[in-house]
């Protein structure tokens, strides 16, 4: 077994790859916070909590946290733009626009803050602790006033440097945190990581690369999935759940020929740690508001294959 690495020093930001694909754009933190307008809840024009004020709120926390580690900047991704003018620009056709007149905000944000000193080597990928969150302003009911419910997601775990494919599992993943204010998600954010127990998860991904499946095994995982999408809700009820749809399916059956790290082996075989990424990988196709679950299930799903294999019994998905 690896051993976890702590390393106290402090280092500048650090660029890092995108962890999400799907139709996010980069943005950098100085643009939220000077060029974006703040949504409303229009009964009373009071502000909702800003995407701005939700990663300098989470890397407060994280700073807290962990004061004497490397921490990394939050790594910024945005969709579902949401555009304006100001009033004096109404009657103006859009090309004729001035930058000054336009406004935007987005309703989906998903940030990462990376800490590499504390870190995994699995199955030759060294992994990073990574805190994150979601925020979509489609969850929260805008024609309410200021005290009304805002929601948030919340998670920590890990960042495969290899691909920056996210390993996150449902210990580390809060996908409905409600709050009425800065200091409630504050509090939301500090429990999460005070309760966190990053070995636990690394115990549970250290046992991928140990348990293979043959060539007939993934084509039936694949198949499987494949079928799982139509099965009624009471056959769903009585086997492990699978958030993937067709095009990640197609994704991962691509990539168990293609891709340079986690591809089969000559004879067909594959470990449990490469389809792990290779779930993680096509989770990156999903949109914001269903990639932290769709990340927590690609967890559940694997470690379900190693309990399986591991005690000798079936599973509705190798068999």
């Amino acid at each position: 077994m690896d051993t976890l690495v702590i390393n106290n020093t402090k280092s500048q930001s650090i660029a890092s790859p995108s962890f999400i694909e799907a139709n996010t754009a980069p943005i950098l933190f100085t643009e939220l916070e000077n060029s974006h307008i703040i949504p409303v809840f229009t009964k009373d024009n009071e502000p909702l909590i800003s995407h701005r004020d939700f990663i300098t709120i989470a890397e407060e926390a994280v700073f807290s946290q962990f004061r004497d580690e490397v921490i990394v900047p939050a790594n910024i991704r945005v969709s579902h733009p949401v555009k304006g003018r100001i009033p004096d620009a109404r009657n103006k056709p859009a090309n004729q626009l001035e930058e000054w007149e336009k406004t935007i905000y987005y309703e989906r944000m998903m940030f990462v803050v990376e800490i590499p000193s504390i870190r995994e080597t699995i199955d030759g990928n060294v992994l990073n602790l990574t805190i994150g969150g979601v925020k979509s302003y489609s969850q929260d009911n805008l024609s309410s006033k200021k005290g009304a419910d805002e929601h948030f997601k919340i998670f920590v775990g890990f960042k495969n440097q290899v691909c920056t494919n996210l390993c996150v599992c449902t210990d580390g993943l809060l996908s409905d945190v409600k709050v009425k204010n800065s200091m409630q998600l504050m509090q939301a954010v500090q429990k999460l990581l005070g309760e966190f127990q990053f070995e636990r998860q690394l115990s549970l991904l250290q046992q991928f690369p140990n348990y293979s499946l043959a060539e007939s095994q993934f084509a039936s995982l694949v198949g499987r999935c494949k079928l799982y999408q139509y099965l009624s809700a009471e056959e769903k009820s009585q086997i492990p759940a699978m958030a993937f749809g067709d095009y990640q399916i197609n994704s991962i059956a691509k990539d168990y020929y293609q891709d340079h790290s986690f591809c089969r082996q000559q004879d067909g075989s594959i470990n449990l740690w490469k389809v792990y990424n290779l779930f993680t990988g096509a989770n990156k196709s999903s949109y914001i508001d269903g990639f932290l679950s769709r990340s927590a299930n690609a967890s559940n799903l694997v470690q379900n294959l190693v309990e399986s294999l591991d005690a000798g019994n079936g599973n509705w998905f190798l068999s």
